[in-house]
């Protein structure tokens, strides 16, 4: 067996589609597209401001069996102030010597680094994909939610790895009317001068920044928080426009000012489990296909400003969005991902009868 660090263009390509070898068989996996992948991971990325990170591959007898990153994170470090450093990007065979390895790896950087913990999946930060799926194997998972095999918990659990957080997903079906609860309680927020509205698509990175506001102090004191810079929200934009729907993503304000942030979007991983990752003519042609055919939507952003908590904000923009998503036909809607002891969020979700149907996990360890 040998690890080898990802040092050219060429390497950087086999770390991002090693995943397409492991899943071949499996059904339920969805390929980022490659092309973003590659540039996610170098500076490109506004993250890589803030941070640092090592990519290793395993190969055994030869070939590719195993990846991971190793990341240090000084936004992080500055906010909690408490020496944690993570690992991510984790894809390994079911082979527990390969993936001891790994970690052994992921470990000796951030020892290296003079960081005490070891936490993680994170891909690459709690901004983004994190966890490893640990409950919720029967069905696949939505757009930007991690997806592995069960074996992937078992190995960290095994290289001596605790848990340190549980992330929910919550799935609900779209209603033909909603509870009538919500109505009443937007109607309230109204009468408050509470206002919500949807945003447009052409000043997507503008209306973002509205998001960030919110986000950045609605989430100050959760777990793993870690602020949201401009540049980093300049980025997310570009990401998103392709696929956002204006009338998923609501701005809630009171005297034009944004209080609280509403963004859905489309699960475009049906599209992405039919292309494999790879935008030739002819995947091109099938995404456009199925996009059409898309069937559920993810809560991917949601807050609410403090002071502003159960005053009605987050019933008036679920009543906006609930008009875009009767609009497209939508017929699921995941809420995702809380943490597992976010009570209000969590409560939210019941409100239209959401069930708890994925799970997932993130890890630390010691480092000595």
């Amino acid at each position: 067996m040998e690890i080898k660090e990802i040092i050219n263009k060429k390497q950087l390509r086999e770390f991002v589609t090693l995943p397409l070898k492991l899943y071949k068989e499996d059904s339920f996996y969805a390929s980022p597209l490659i092309k973003d992948q590659i540039e996610h991971l170098t500076a490109k990325n506004p993250f890589f401001k803030r941070a640092k990170a090592k990519f290793y591959i395993a190969y055994k007898d030869g070939k590719p069996a195993g990846r991971i990153a190793a990341i240090v994170n000084y936004a992080h470090l500055e906010y909690h102030k408490d020496n944690v450093g993570f690992f991510g990007l984790f894809e390994c065979i079911n082979d527990q010597a390969v993936a001891n390895a790994l970690f052994n790896k992921a470990k000796e950087f951030l020892k290296e680094n003079n960081l005490s913990i070891m936490r993680g999946p994170m891909n690459l930060s709690t901004n983004e994909e994190c966890g490893f799926l640990y409950e919720g194997f029967d069905c696949p998972s939505m757009i930007m939610i991690p997806y592995n095999p069960p074996y992937y918990n078992s190995l960290a659990e095994s290289y001596g790895m605790k848990k340190a957080k549980d992330l929910y997903c919550f799935l609900a079906d779209v209603p033909e009317m909603l509870p009538s609860k919500i109505e009443r309680i937007a109607q309230f927020a109204e009468k408050q001068g509470i206002m919500a509205r949807t945003v447009k698509l052409k000043n997507l990175t503008e209306e973002l920044y509205a998001f960030m506001e919110v986000y950045n102090e609605a989430w100050a004191s959760n777990w793993g928080f870690i602020p949201i810079t401009k540049e980093e929200i300049d980025y997310m934009a570009e990401k998103l426009k392709p696929i956002a729907l204006p009338e998923l993503v609501i701005v809630a304000e009171k005297e034009g000012k944004p209080v609280g942030f509403f963004g859905a979007i489309p699960d475009f991983n049906e599209v992405l489990r039919k292309i494999k990752g790879r935008l030739t003519p002819w995947a091109i042609i099938k995404a456009l296909y199925y996009r059409r055919k898309i069937q559920s939507i993810r809560l991917l952003l949601f807050g609410v400003k403090k002071e502003m908590r159960h005053k009605g904000v987050e019933s008036i923009m679920l009543r906006e969005a609930f008009k875009g998503a009767r609009k497209y036909g939508f017929k699921k809607v995941e809420f995702s991902w809380i943490l597992e002891d976010n009570f209000d969020t969590i409560n939210l979700t019941q409100i239209i009868n959401a069930r708890r149907y994925k799970t997932l996990r993130i890890y630390e360890t010691d480092i000595v």
